[in-house]
């Protein structure tokens, strides 16, 4: 059944809404981890640990609801998996100790693997009607969430709230959104119902473990990004903590700036060179954290680092979710998954790395990784059956 332009703008608004309410509960768990850790009384290195168990909730997430999502349908999935996601966060904020913290951030982590990639599957069934790249917009609006969040944790500190009532907040705000997203959320496509049956297995093919190793390389290089950017200029450097937190402003803003126009280059070049000169570009960027002789140069290397990767991993997603609609789901949490991971370790891997070679050295890794990835960047290109503008003509 075709999909009308009024219902189309429609599901559009309510995956932006899925997205931005991703991004403010995790948002607000990040800017409310000091307090927490000291409600609990957990160490850094207990703390370390646990974040894993968020990580690992995650990828189970991602893994469980790739599958269903595709046997009933984004639709069903992503607004339980926001009100889930949402109200996990309020686990944390009642922890009183280890044990009661690590299952909060189980929960946490499994409401938002589930979240990403059931809103991640809608939206490739979104741009896919759509007929033209609109996949980065979708990441922006997550971004902007988690600084709304920032911005809401940062005022409720100020006024000594505690971790509860932001907590709260965003759990009500999420399950408002989940509720109102719900009735505007495309239905699975008639493709899933009147294709040949469906097959027994789905193994994901070769290219789709390309796209997750593509995927595993760009979130690796954005996990050090977001842990490391600031003790970069405090440790090489000698800046305030003040004056650190330029290094991730500028990488945040950028990264959600390109997202914003992300889509508009890629109808214009293609995917291809959206994720080719965006390794690049990204590569370079790392290469003048690593030489940069002062704050300002350095600033300018993890501005231009965020600039250059804020198109790609949209474009990864896309392609693993492009082409049979039964099998979005599963192949993006593949992508989604591996991905996830490679955010996980990045951070863990750069810590080992000062012990033989300086900070500023260690981050020649994950530039590597960058200008690798570029090299595969064909794995994106659209195969005929996943060319957009085909089908959105198809669909007028």
């Amino acid at each position: 059944m075709p999909v009308g332009r009024s219902q189309l703008r429609r599901a559009r608004v309510a995956t932006f809404a899925l997205f931005a309410t991703n991004g403010l509960v995790m948002g607000a768990w990040v800017v409310q981890i000091p307090a927490i850790e000291r409600q609990t009384g957990v160490g850094h290195a207990l703390l370390g640990l646990l974040l894993l168990v968020l990580g690992g909730g995650a990828f189970v997430g991602m893994q469980v609801c790739g599958p269903l999502s595709d046997r009933v349908g984004a639709r069903r999935v992503a607004p339980i998996a926001a009100a889930l996601c949402a109200l996990a966060l309020i686990g944390p904020a009642l922890a009183g100790d280890a044990i009661g913290l690590a299952v909060a951030l189980l929960l946490l982590g499994l409401g938002n693997g589930a979240l990403d990639v059931a809103m991640n599957a809608h939206a490739v069934q979104v741009e896919r009607h759509a007929g033209r790249p609109i996949m980065s917009a979708f990441h922006a609006t997550y971004s902007l969430g988690a600084g709304a969040a920032a911005l809401l944790g940062g005022l409720l500190q100020a006024a000594d709230a505690g971790p509860l009532v932001p907590a709260l907040v965003v759990a009500g705000v999420g399950v408002v959104v989940a509720a109102s997203a719900r009735p505007f959320l495309l239905p699975p496509s008639p493709v899933a119902a009147t294709a040949e049956p469906p097959v027994r297995r789905r193994r994901a093919p070769g290219r789709i473990w390309g796209l997750a190793l593509l995927a595993l390389c760009f979130f690796l290089a954005e996990g050090v990004a977001n842990d490391w950017s600031t003790l970069n200029l405090t440790s090489v450097h000698g800046a305030t903590p003040a004056l650190a937190a330029a290094a991730y402003i500028g990488f945040s803003v950028a990264m959600t700036g390109g997202r914003l126009v992300a889509d508009r280059v890629t109808a214009r070049v293609g995917p291809v060179a959206v994720v080719r000169w965006g390794g690049l570009i990204g590569a370079l960027g790392l290469t003048v954290v690593v030489v940069a002789p002062s704050v300002p140069v350095a600033v300018v290397g993890w501005t231009v680092f965020g600039l250059g990767v804020s198109g790609c991993v949209p474009q990864l997603f896309s392609a693993a979710g492009a082409g049979d609609p039964r099998t979005s789901g599963t192949f993006v949490a593949r992508v989604a998954g591996l991905g996830y991971l490679g955010m996980l370790v990045g951070p863990a891997v750069i810590g080992p790395l000062t012990a033989l070679v300086p900070l500023n050295v260690a981050f020649v890794l994950p530039a590597a990784l960058c200008a690798a990835a570029a090299t595969g960047a064909r794995l994106v290109r659209p195969r005929p059956q996943e060319d957009l503008a085909t089908i959105g003509r198809a669909r007028q």
